[in-house]
């Protein structure tokens, strides 16, 4: 059983994170973490039980590894090339393609390498699938953690409900994706409401040089023609980014309550890193999402991870930095 301990305080430490601010992106790592040191511990334990020979569990760790690069590329690449249908060439509408792409190019990298027995290639290649692994480990922990985030309840009373901008169709009509955020929103605040207490609708995004008016007046205008009334309404309208709509709407709402509790409406894909956001500036509340097409899911999720990536890249640079260090080490001493 002392084999299961690593993964036992992993999860400790996990719960109590997620007790003390769900929206830690440290719960994320904790979370992935503790199923990994479990995994490692069972198979420790299947082989020093004699149920496995230790050859089996390496044969097994190199088929699922081969599994998680050949099974995601195609499909991938299939979304990649939907994305550049529908919603044209732009370099975020490239992301699952381009990670398509990668993950194929480094299965031939490690197929040439072993073919070839070309020790210096064969580093080469390994550190790169290293640094991989380090990334696709971040990118299942962020998914994980995403989906279980998402079925959090809400726990406080609630004074505001605020809904983030997009971009508007024709610089002044609401997109399908804004009008699913508005949509999720008001079904939150009816759900709320019902706690005898009546929070804001507060509608958050500024006017961008080719719109007419400011996302924020065209969302109060949306939610007011489905009869959302004008005295629980309050506009935000001069942020241009997900980190200033947290942080003006939460200048607005603790100017007016400092005590106050919100809920934050996003698209799905967008959830986790507005949770971390929120948290980063000072917003006291949680985070919830409205639905996004299927295609367009995968590309958006990609592009969240990079930026949460950057978020946190001294993080991330010095831990490739040793990979790369540790590759070069057994490449000398393996000469």
């Amino acid at each position: 059983m002392l084999a299961y301990a690593p993964a036992a305080v992993a999860f400790l430490v996990f719960c109590v994170g997620v007790l003390r601010d769900r929206r830690r992106f440290s719960n994320a790592v904790l979370l992935g973490l503790s199923l990994v040191f479990a995994l490692a511990a069972w198979c420790f334990t299947l082989v020093h039980g004699g149920t496995l020979a230790g050859r089996d569990v390496a044969v097994a760790a190199v088929v699922v590894g081969a599994l998680c690069v050949l099974v995601p590329a195609p499909l991938l690449l299939a979304n990649g090339v939907t994305m550049v249908r529908k919603e044209g060439r732009g370099p975020a509408n490239l992301l699952s393609l381009l990670a398509g792409l990668a993950l194929f190019a480094l299965a031939a990298l490690l197929v040439t390498a072993f073919v070839l027995h070309a020790h210096t290639l064969l580093a080469i290649a390994v550190t790169i699938a290293a640094i991989a692994g380090y990334v696709g480990f971040l990118f299942a922990c962020v998914l994980a953690y995403a989906m279980l985030y998402g079925h959090l309840r809400i726990r406080r009373r609630t004074d505001y409900v605020v809904v983030l901008g997009a971009g508007l169709l024709g610089g002044e009509r609401v997109s399908p994706l804004l009008a699913a955020r508005l949509d999720r929103g008001l079904t939150a605040h009816r759900a709320l409401s019902k706690r005898k207490r009546e929070p804001f609708l507060l509608v958050s995004g500024g006017k961008g040089d080719d719109e007419a008016l400011s996302e924020a007046e065209a969302m109060a205008r949306y939610v007011q023609a489905k009869g959302f009334p004008e005295r629980l309404l309050v506009r935000e309208e001069r942020s241009a980014t997900t980190e200033e709509n947290l942080s003006n709407s939460h200048a607005l709402m603790a100017g007016a309550n400092p005590g106050y509790r919100c809920v934050v409406v996003t698209s799905n894909y967008h959830v986790f890193r507005t949770a971390v956001t929120a948290r980063r500036v000072g917003v006291r509340g949680h985070v919830m999402g409205a639905p996004t097409a299927t295609y367009f899911w995968p590309s958006a999720m990609i592009r969240e991870f990079v930026a949460l990536l950057v978020d946190y890249r001294r993080t991330n640079i010095a831990l490739c930095l040793l990979l790369v260090l540790g590759g070069a080490l057994v490449w000398w001493l393996s000469r």
